[in-house]
């Protein structure tokens, strides 16, 4: 360590910096460290202890950002280029991108400003049939910055299962996790199913709630401990979690179902989550940009996150719609095997007390205009399809904490959707 270099060197008359704190405060190493609360869910890498962890990687400075992303005052900044500041694996794009085309003869309905402004839009497109018929960039947002989709990862994982599935390396969406992930016999997950996962069906002892402080929540833990410190791999948490009802019984939405079935992915494919995303889906769609997933550590140590950490450009992501509208197909090659996006968007209704109608294989029903669909991510990220109307709208936001307009943005998309391009 350079604190026990420096030390050694003490002809150089260097020492580690004196810490600053106010008299009967906590010291400052201490939000540098995993929270005690957070102890025993996971094996955590080595580390120094006290003060030493100032000189670990993330430093101080990083940690402190990283924990900004949520901050409302400020996120419509720390959502885009996240790899400046969180581990991150990136996302080759097409050698030769597809170029899109462009239509016009659209004008959006109503008042498309006051939608915006009110929802915290950082970007929005609207392909129909194809052709890009609307976009625009807001908050000094650009075209070529990349803009994290937090859970609209979860629907890239389910494109990318069922290419493993119709290759072979995952044998049945009936199978078990453990099968492919033996070291989750024992734990909440023994016995949970592919399609379990997919459907966020697992019956596993968590709820997505952060709350952070001096008693954790188990997902706020894995969230401090795995990717902001990097101290743990994100799916490493199922290896210990509880049971709390039976596989396949109900609904409960859950990110760390995603992380294993992103461990289940990799360890099926034998391909890490990044290069499976890029020669798999990126690279064939005809991406432009080179997207990247965010991880819980340095190459090597840590791995994509799979249930939230996939970046991408404002018309790279209306790629994935576009896909999943014309059924797997880009512009004449199958990319999604026949009847997978179907079966993904096969909607099981939720409980009337859920915030939206229902769910695929971790995919949205979003609104109620028969067939639509939707990925959605945490704080207004949206890629719509609208299969009557061959339309595809691709929202990026910045929603603060605690926002709920699922249904003003789905009112707004199905006036989109349900208005007509009129040919100049």
């Amino acid at each position: 360590m350079i604190r026990a270099a420096l030390a050694a060197l003490g002809v150089l008359g260097v020492s580690a910096p004196t810490l600053a704190q106010d008299e009967g405060a906590p010291e400052p190493w201490r939000a540098w460290d995993v929270a005690e609360g957070c102890r025993g869910l996971a094996q955590l890498d080595p580390a120094p202890t006290g003060p030493d962890l100032a000189y670990r990687e993330p430093s101080p400075a990083t940690i402190a950002m990283r924990r900004q992303l949520l901050n409302p005052e400020v996120n419509s900044f720390t959502f885009r280029e996240a790899s400046e500041v969180f581990a991150n694996r990136r996302v080759a794009a097409a050698e030769q991108p597809r170029a899109w085309a462009e239509a016009a003869g659209f004008t959006m309905p109503g008042d498309y400003q006051a939608f915006a402004l009110t929802t915290h839009t950082d970007a929005l497109l609207v392909l129909r049939d194809g052709q890009i018929v609307f976009e625009d960039y807001r908050n000094r947002f650009d075209p070529e910055e990349r803009h994290i989709g937090f859970s609209m990862s979860k629907t890239i994982v389910a494109m990318l299962v069922g290419q493993a599935l119709a290759r072979g390396e995952i044998e049945s969406l009936d199978d078990p996790a453990t099968r492919y992930w033996p070291a989750l016999a024992g734990g909440g997950y023994d016995g949970v199913t592919i399609r379990n996962l997919l459907e966020m069906r697992s019956g596993v002892d968590i709820v997505e709630r952060y709350d952070f402080g001096a008693n954790p929540s188990l997902a706020a833990c894995i969230h401090d401990t795995a990717i902001v410190l990097n101290r743990a791999r994100f799916a490493d948490f199922g290896m210990a979690v509880g049971r709390r009802e039976a596989p396949g019984e109900s609904f409960n939405y859950a990110t760390l179902d995603t992380a294993v079935l992103g461990r289940v992915l990799e360890n099926a494919t034998g391909v890490p989550l990044a290069r499976l995303t890029s020669e798999r889906l990126w690279q064939p769609i005809g991406a432009e940009r080179n997207a990247f997933w965010l991880a819980d550590g340095p190459p090597g140590v840590g791995r994509s996150l799979a249930g939230m950490g996939f970046n991408a450009t404002l018309r790279d992501f209306a790629r994935l719609g576009q896909l999943m509208l014309d059924d797997g197909m880009m512009q004449g090659t199958r990319v999604l095997p026949e009847g997978w996006v179907a079966a993904m968007t096969a909607m099981r209704p939720l409980d009337p007390d859920s915030p939206r109608p229902g769910y695929g294989f971790q995919t949205w029903q979003l609104g109620n205009e028969p067939g639509a669909f939707s990925a959605i991510g945490l704080a207004g990220q949206y890629i719509y399809v609208h299969p009557q109307s061959r339309t595809v709208i691709v929202k990026l936001s910045h929603y603060p904490p605690g926002a709920e307009l699922d249904d003003v943005v789905a009112s707004y998309f199905e006036q989109v959707a349900n208005t007509p391009l009129t040919p100049r």
